[in-house]
């Protein structure tokens, strides 16, 4: 990946409005290029806000759902390394209650079970 991208993505993660947010979704977690979505990933994870994390953990194919279980792992990796997981933990419970797809809905409930270690 490129050093160009990977400081476009550095400074959305850093931005507190909401574009920010639409950028990573719109941009990031829909590039084909596996790394970029990983990274994107772990920057809407760091963001630690409700919109950011609904992206990575209700989406089907993106975060913890992305078909790249190396993207997956790293979502994973960096919601257990946050150090206030409520907010993901509550997404976690409105997915594993609500979402209309269970494979979607059985991630949700077994990454709310490390979270919970």
């Amino acid at each position: 990946m490129s050093r160009k991208i990977h400081n476009v993505i550095e400074a959305l993660a850093k931005h507190q409005d909401t574009d920010s947010i639409r950028v990573l979704d719109e941009l990031g977690t829909n590039c084909k290029i596996n790394e970029i979505r990983e990274q994107t990933s772990r920057a809407l994870v760091r963001k630690n806000t409700h919109e950011a994390l609904r992206i990575v953990i209700v989406n089907k194919g993106k975060g913890i759902n992305d078909l790249s279980a190396q993207v997956a792992m790293t979502t994973i990796n960096e919601l257990l390394a946050l150090r206030d997981k409520e907010e993901a933990i509550k997404i976690l419970e409105d997915t594993i209650n609500m979402h209309s797809e269970k494979e979607v809905q059985d991630t949700a409930r077994s990454v709310k079970a490390l979270m919970m270690f």
